[in-house]
Parts: C-alpha cells; structure tokens; sequence
C-alpha cells in the first residue's frame, strides 16, 4: 500500500491531477505550519565551527547524498574535517545520538548514513533531532566543520550555508505545497540560500543563480558469487531494483550506458528482500550503492541472479567549489 501511495502522488503531482484538490484544506494548513517554522530558523554565530545543511524543497530524491559525498572527500582535499549529521531515516537505534561505522546495522543507523560513512570514511552521527547530532559531532576532536545530510527544515539546528538540491528533470511538480503537491516549501524559500545546485535536466527557470550538477555513473561492483564469477556487459537485460526517491532516474542512467531494463521500483529506503532481488529469468540484479548496503550476506546468499551495485559520483563545475569555498574562508580548528 506504501508504494502504491507514493507512486500515486508521484504521478499526480507531476500532472497536476484534480483529485489532489480534495486536500487543499491540509495544504492550506501545513503552508501556515511551514511559514511560522521558518520565524525559528537559527544562525550559527560567528567563530563557531560552520554547519552546512545540503537539503532540498520537494519531497523525494533530488541528489542531495551524492553532492554531500562530493563535498566531504573535496573539502577533505582542502584540509577540512567534516563530521556528519543525518536524521537516520528508518533507523531505530535503541540510544541517539548514534555513531555510525562502516560496520553498523542499516537498521539502526539508516541507509543513507551507512553510505555515507562507507564512502568517506568519516565520522557520522544520526539523531532524530539533528540539533543534538551537531553537539555530538563537534564534540570529537578535529572535526572543524559540519554537513549536515538534508534538514533545510530543521530550523532549530543553527546553520552557516544553506545549499539546496532541485531534481532538473521533475523540478516542482505542480508547484503546490503538501499535501496537493510536492513542495515542503514555497519556492521562494530557495531566494534564502547560499547555493542552489540543480541536478541533471535544464536550467531551472524558477532560480535565477544556479550550479548544474551531473551524476556520472561508475563502476559495477559484484555483491554476490554469481556476480563475481560473471561479467555483465551492455546491451544485456538486467533489472533495476531500487527504494529510492527517484527510481526512473536510476533506470534511465542504466539505459543510457547500453542496458536493456526492467524497473522494480520500491518506497524510498526500503528494506529490500530476497524476492525482490530474485527474477525467474536468472538475468542480473542492479542495485543503488544506498540499497547495496542493505544487503547483507545472509540476504544476497538467497539469490541465484548475480546481483551488482552501481557505482555514481556527483560532478559539479569549478564555479561551485568558489562558491563555497568563499563562504567557507579558510578551515579553523574546532570550536
């Protein structure tokens, strides 16, 4: 029922269906709650450790853990050290905050985050309340600056740099706010933050000032022994499994390298199963590198197919790291 939902408003959002005007009264009502949120945004004072939230202003995936990634392994080259903070969606630690390692349970801490840390190999704290993740994470020694992945809502964590993700090719729907479009905010909300990145598509005619970003595709890398002892090479037909925002994003990216798909989309950061990953014709099983790290040995152990994970790294042009780079200034120690 969750996917049918999600898939439903998905659609009915981009065309704008009149059925969603059944709930204008709660979009009337959450544009009040998303305007008053906003007389609480906080600023991080001046000489404190920087806190750069990478979020976005629609719902779904826009692209925000990629540029995060991106960013930390570069500001990293920079002589920074990002600490990282994430709500942990779907995690159920028994005590937050949370610190994630590459070894932790996706079921504890999140996909997201496990990516995240297996990626860049530094620190990263999940908590519901991202105010308290920040306090834990600028309490270990040598973290100078802070990423925070999503949380442009979360008000009540004090910030530096705003940067906001627009996926290029859905861009705003219908441009309504929830629940009758996709929109946690007025696009207007985008006039108040540092940088604007629109990922794939076109330029976006609603920002005036943005960053084009592309999601370059990297290697495949086998997860199971029926991968490993194959190689899979393009025009082969494959399925693409994915519980992310974006799902026909990631199917139109295996298309484009020479693949012949077949889509199973799932909710965003589903647990996957071994049905899922299972296809009667034996073809191989391409996963996101997020839901590759739900599946675990004893998981993949129950599927013949091969089963691969995409590799993807964000791209961005030299004007974005100047950008950030002059909000930044040089890196400080930890306050």
């Amino acid at each position: 029922m969750r996917a049918f939902l999600e898939q439903w408003f998905l659609k009915a959002w981009q065309h704008d269906s009149k059925l969603l005007w059944f709930f204008f009264p709660l979009s009337l009502l959450y544009h009040w709650f998303a305007v008053h949120r906003q007389s609480r945004r906080s600023v991080t004072p001046p000489g404190a450790t920087p806190v750069v939230v990478v979020g976005n202003i629609t719902v779904g995936g826009s692209g925000k853990t990629p540029l995060l990634i991106a960013m930390a392994k570069q500001l990293q080259r920079e002589g920074w050290y990002p600490g990282i903070v994430s709500r942990g969606y779907g995690a159920s630690a028994k005590n937050y905050p949370f610190t994630v390692s590459v070894e932790s349970n996706p079921a504890e801490c999140g996909d997201e985050p496990l990516l995240i840390a297996r990626e860049t190999g530094l620190p990263v704290v999940v908590d519901p309340f991202r105010s308290r993740a920040v306090a834990a994470i600028k309490a270990i020694p040598g973290v100078n600056i802070v990423l925070s992945d999503d949380g442009l809502q979360h008000y009540s964590m004090a910030r530096t740099i705003e940067i906001a993700v627009v996926d290029g090719v859905r861009q705003f729907g219908n441009h309504r706010l929830l629940p009758i479009g996709p929109l946690r905010e007025p696009i207007a909300r985008l006039r108040g933050v540092d940088i604007v990145v629109v990922n794939g598509g076109q330029t976006c005619p609603d920002v005036v000032q943005t960053e084009p970003m592309k999601i370059i595709a990297g290697a495949l890398k086998p997860l199971n022994g029926s991968a490993q002892t194959q190689s899979l090479t393009a025009p082969a037909a494959v399925h693409a499994v994915a519980a992310i925002g974006h799902p026909q994003r990631f199917a139109d990216t295996l298309e484009e390298l020479g693949y012949q798909v077949t889509l199973h989309p799932a909710p965003d950061h589903a647990t996957l199963s071994a049905e899922q990953l299972s296809q009667a014709d034996g073809n191989a099983v391409i996963v996101t590198e997020k839901d590759a790290v739900k599946c675990s040995t004893q998981l993949l152990a129950e599927v013949a197919n091969p089963v691969w994970a995409l590799a993807v790294e964000a791209q961005l042009p030299d004007s974005f790291w100047l950008k950030l780079n002059n909000l930044l200034g040089q890196p400080q120690g930890n306050e």
